[in-house]
């Protein structure tokens, strides 16, 4: 089960096969991957809308360009945060042991925060902004996600859809998501970073 649950904080990269609007030339970032699904959010779709239209309090904590994300076609009423806390970086545990540290304890995860992977994790957006105000490195917010049903995102991976890659904190602070697609990809060694250069248009090459 340690294999299906390794994709958790990883990166899915949609390959020029995939045409479905909702993920054409998608990031997706991994919140939770196990035998029961999958869940996510697209790391590369701002809208229009600023954060402090919908989430006043945690504007001022938005990360540049302060406007909310469309994370993926599901529950698009819901709304998700996804904050780095630089200091929890080094701490692997989320459980009880990661809750019972004192504030400010090295790798101790702060209230309200619930690390995915690394430096990343998921903010409750119910929580005081003041009291995480301190912790937080970059805070985005995104309305929806994407998920997959039990053994359904394997599957679209062994089809073609899906690269599968690391993550880095810098993914989800992009100042110029539209660019995320290229910027992952050419980061890759080997043939998947000539991915990066294929064309919007394939008809145009």
């Amino acid at each position: 089960m340690s294999e299906v649950s390794s994709l958790t904080g990883r990166l899915l990269v949609a390959t020029p096969a995939l045409t479905d609007p909702n993920f054409e030339r998608a990031v997706v970032l991994l919140l939770d991957h196990d035998e029961q699904g999958s869940l996510g959010v697209v790391l590369n779709r701002p809208t229009p809308v600023h954060v402090g239209d919908v989430l006043e309090p945690w504007a001022a904590l938005a990360g540049a360009p302060g406007v909310v994300f469309q994370g993926g076609p599901v529950s698009l009423d819901a709304a998700l945060g996804v904050a780095i806390v630089p200091g929890a970086a080094g701490n692997g545990s989320t459980g009880a042991a990661s809750a019972a540290a004192p504030p400010g304890a090295q790798g101790a995860s702060p209230l309200g925060w619930r690390r995915v992977h690394g430096a990343i994790g998921l903010l409750d957006l119910d929580a005081p902004p003041e009291v995480l105000a301190a912790e937080l490195g970059f805070l985005r917010i995104f309305v929806g996600y994407a998920g997959w049903g039990p053994g359904q995102l394997e599957e679209e991976v062994a089809e073609g859809a899906w690269y599968v890659v690391d993550s880095e904190p810098g993914d989800v602070s992009s100042p110029d998501p539209e660019r995320l697609w290229r910027a992952v990809l050419r980061r890759q060694r080997g043939a998947l970073a000539l991915v990066a250069t294929y064309p919007d248009d394939p008809t145009l090459n």
